[in-house]
């Protein structure tokens, strides 16, 4: 399947500016186009920092998902920590992956540093520790969605 790449940020709808007060004919309804970059992360063996994505500068984090598809068999505990460059548990502290499932960012915790991430690019990498570095299984996802250039600041 073949894809498309734009600089954006891209947007969709066909009424830029209200000028009345009709819906569906004289009423903005132009919104920025939401994005998403994923990546599988390094839950085996030793502890292991994995780059995730990329968020272009002045872009708003929406969410970011952590997706356990095959367990961590480390012999002690085995945890992923999701974060930018110098605060590596910013947007998910260490969260087990010794089980499957889904976990996503609280919202409270990281609020300031998602709603608009600043005039640079930032670097969302997961962290993965396993205790006793022992463990041969386990695939794990991160998932970042954003909206590139909200700039709500």
């Amino acid at each position: 399947m073949a894809s498309s790449t734009f600089s954006g940020p891209i947007k969709a709808g066909d009424i830029f500016n209200t000028t009345g007060t009709t819906i569906g004919t004289n009423v903005a309804n132009v919104g920025f186009v939401q994005m998403a970059q994923s990546g599988e992360i390094d839950i085996i063996g030793a502890d292991a920092t994995t780059r995730v994505a990329v968020i272009p500068a002045n872009s708003q984090i929406v969410d970011i998902i952590l997706d356990v598809t095959v367990v961590s068999n480390d012999s002690g505990t085995a945890t992923v920590s999701i974060g930018k460059t110098g605060s590596t548990s910013l947007f998910l502290a260490a969260t087990s992956v010794k089980a499957t499932g889904r976990t996503r960012i609280s919202v409270a915790a990281p609020l300031a540093a998602a709603w608009d991430i600043g005039t640079s690019d930032i670097d969302i990498i997961a962290t993965f520790d396993g205790q006793n570095a022992d463990g041969t299984t386990g695939t794990a996802y991160v998932t970042v969605l954003y909206v590139q250039n909200k700039n709500n600041v």
